[in-house]
């Protein structure tokens, strides 16, 4: 661990394995923090989000103080989300996606509609509020849908046009809608639950076929062969996907950088499907998944700046609360009542909060903490993931471009 100061604070930064470390630290602390105070497993709160929250909170007190900082190195970060992300589109067979049919074509629509509100909300709330509508652009589906991938491609582009603070109101709104999502999604479905009466799985003693489920909710018994034989198609498709990715990015392609992994392992999964020369192990997946996950969305939550919320102006948190707002009335009103009204509606309106503010990894998790607690959800866990992290993606940017260069 090295130390040095910066404007007279002291920075402790750590290493890329400390990192790691620090991650693996937190996580189980907020597992053991959940199982002492009901609140958060009643709510749902995932254990990365309890013990990451709680560490970005200490980081920013401290911080603040001027007593001491801390410098995370996020270059596994960043692989394990790739990583992550590689699993999801692994998991997008074409038999999968026919098994969605028309559910998912719905769930995408209203993925893409939310967009343009975010988009649209922003726009409004930022002339209201006497600022610049790309920044309400920003505050909406750049940084909300898109997360912060797209907010670090779309800020430093913004500000080529001359909009000044472009990317750090993105960080800042990106940073303030994974929080809020991480935190809304979980009680949002426990009140559905509660106040519609819905029929859960665990209440009808319901089982499933988990390993017809592309994210199984029990643990998974696999050798270390197949987990090994698993991880070099995953690390296949995360090195040529990378390469996918520069070529996009040669193409002037505005994506995020798992994109391209994304693509390749989707086209590995189906070949073997298709041709059956070989299989993909759905528990390895799963594990490598969970792991990568776990490890990601702590370390992503450990390293918010928490700080940079002090430093909002009125108006881009203005934006950001109407965008709460939009969002719970949007998966309310719309997500839940037009999906079935059922206990699949509910995990989709939860994933939809997840994703639509700022991460699926969010999304994924606070539906897991769901899952344990009342039972899976298979339809659910195979239309988020390829609506949320796969198939969004491509249009949201079209969407971002399109209604940004109405304001240039």
């Amino acid at each position: 661990m090295e130390s040095k100061l910066v404007n007279g604070l002291l920075v402790l930064k750590f290493s890329m394995i400390q990192t790691v470390a620090l991650a693996i630290i937190i996580y189980y602390l907020g597992i053991a923090i959940r199982k002492h105070i009901p609140f958060l497993v009643k709510h749902s709160i995932p254990a990365p989000v309890v013990g990451g929250l709680l560490f970005a909170s200490l980081s920013t007190f401290l911080r603040t103080q001027g007593i001491v900082g801390f410098e995370l190195d996020s270059t596994m970060q960043t692989n394990l989300m790739i990583m992550f992300f590689t699993t999801i589109g692994m998991g997008a067979s074409v038999l999968l996606i026919k098994r969605g049919g028309i559910p998912l074509v719905l769930f995408f629509g209203l993925a893409c509609l939310l967009a343009v509100f975010q988009n649209v909300i922003g726009i409004l709330l930022a002339k209201a509020t006497g600022i610049h509508p790309l920044f309400g652009i920003i505050a909406g589906a750049v940084t909300l849908m898109g997360g912060l991938g797209t907010g670090g491609a779309f800020g430093p582009l913004f500000e080529s046009w001359g909009l000044s603070g472009a990317t750090t109101a993105a960080i800042a709104a990106a940073t303030f809608g994974m929080v809020a999502g991480s935190l809304m999604g979980g009680p949002f479905g426990e009140r559905l639950i509660k106040h519609y009466g819905i029929k859960t799985p665990a209440s009808q003693g319901i089982t499933y076929d988990l390993a017809e489920v592309t994210f199984q909710e029990e643990e998974a018994k696999v050798s270390g062969a197949a987990l090994m034989n698993t991880l070099a198609f995953v690390l296949t498709a995360m090195g040529l996907g990378a390469i996918v990715s520069y070529y996009f990015t040669q193409q002037g392609a505005t994506l995020p950088p798992y994109i391209g992994a994304m693509i390749v392992a989707a086209v590995l999964r189906n070949i073997g499907d298709l041709s059956r020369k070989f299989t993909i192990d759905g528990n390895a997946l799963e594990i490598i998944s969970d792991i990568s996950l776990g490890i990601y969305l702590t370390m992503a939550i450990n390293g918010l700046k928490l700080w940079e919320l002090f430093n909002l102006a009125g108006p881009l948190l203005v934006i950001l609360i109407g965008q709460c707002i939009l969002m719970l009335l949007f998966c309310w009103l719309l997500v839940y009542l037009i999906m079935g009204r059922d206990y699949e509606a509910m995990m989709l309106s939860v994933g939809m909060i997840g994703f639509g503010m700022g991460a699926t990894p969010n999304a994924l998790a606070n539906m897991q903490a769901i899952s344990r607690k009342y039972g899976p959800a298979p339809k659910a866990y195979l239309i988020v993931p390829l609506v949320g992290a796969f198939l969004v993606d491509f249009i949201n940017a079209l969407i971002i471009t399109g209604m940004s260069s109405l304001y240039r």
